[in-house]
């Protein structure tokens, strides 16, 4: 992993309300994300993560601090586009991202805008199309693809502008178990075999211990910021947060609570059965 690639420095924001006082949404939040790193951004709703997510690319800008994408700042306009060159957004529903009626047309969307040569368009939509598993599709229309294949046109739209950032807004929270499964792997696979820096913001815990990093918001701040076997550790802290942690984290959790000496940073099912076994075979 290299340099920092996004930089929030003391930045909070407040949305605009009709009552006397503003709603605070960040307080004086502080993180850097080196590029290529892949993280995990938790929290209960309304904690602020939503909102961080649309200070990266310039949706929003900072009501105080500043927020820095490969150095340039978010708050100078004339840097907006080549910020959202760099940093790409795909939000929950891949319905209301989807512009055209043909699979290859609405990755291209993206470059056409962006005044790319149409020669290079057709290489970036191919490759784009090809990186997440849709080339097969290119001709279909997209009403007729499931959540799953839909948000991963999406993310070959994003990534077909060269980005090299992927923001995802809760990306699977309107998918099936399936749907989910093809996005998240997609995700990996861009992480890890084209150095794509991902930021994905989500409530299922078996897509965070996936991430390099785990941040847990709570009321516009980081509560937690560590790797996802230290983060989950911390069971007591996180549902004290309102949340989960991840099944076999919390069986083990309850088995330790018995009296069984298990590791405290066990993340999936095979690492606890392995455990289990372990303990079982030294009691012989």
């Amino acid at each position: 992993m290299s340099d920092t690639f996004i930089k929030f420095d003391n930045v909070s924001f407040a949305y605009d309300s009709e009552e006397e006082q503003p709603i605070r949404a960040v307080n004086d939040f502080s993180l850097a994300v080196p590029e290529g790193q892949f993280m995990a951004i938790l929290g209960h709703n309304g904690c602020g993560k939503s909102t961080v997510a649309k200070l990266v690319n310039g949706i929003l800008v900072p009501t105080k601090g500043k927020v820095t994408v490969a150095g340039m700042d978010t708050a100078d306009e004339d840097k907006t586009v080549d910020i959202r060159r760099n940093v790409g957004m795909v939000f929950q529903n891949p319905d209301n991202q989807i512009v055209a009626t043909i699979v290859e047309d609405d990755v291209a969307f993206g470059p056409e805008n962006l005044g790319v040569e149409p020669s290079e368009i057709r290489k970036a939509v191919d490759t784009a199309l090809k990186a997440v598993g849709m080339y097969e599709f290119r001709k279909r229309e997209p009403h007729r693809l499931s959540g799953g294949q839909k948000q991963r046109v999406a993310i070959a739209g994003v990534i077909a502008m060269n980005t090299k950032c992927i923001v995802m807004d809760e990306p699977t929270a309107m998918l099936d178990p399936q749907g989910r499964k093809e996005v998240i792997d997609t995700v990996m696979k861009l992480n890890k075999e084209f150095g794509i820096t991902v930021i994905l913001i989500t409530h299922f815990m078996d897509e965070a211990v996936k991430a390099d990093r785990v941040v847990v918001m709570d009321d516009g701040c980081i509560a937690l910021d560590s790797t996802p076997k230290q983060v989950f550790k911390n069971v007591e802290k996180i549902k004290a947060l309102g949340l989960d942690v991840p099944q076999a984290t919390e069986l083990v959790y309850r088995l330790r609570k018995r009296g069984m000496k298990l590791p405290d940073d066990i993340l999936d099912e095979n690492e606890c059965a392995e455990a289990v076994l372990k303990l079982l075979e030294v009691k012989k």
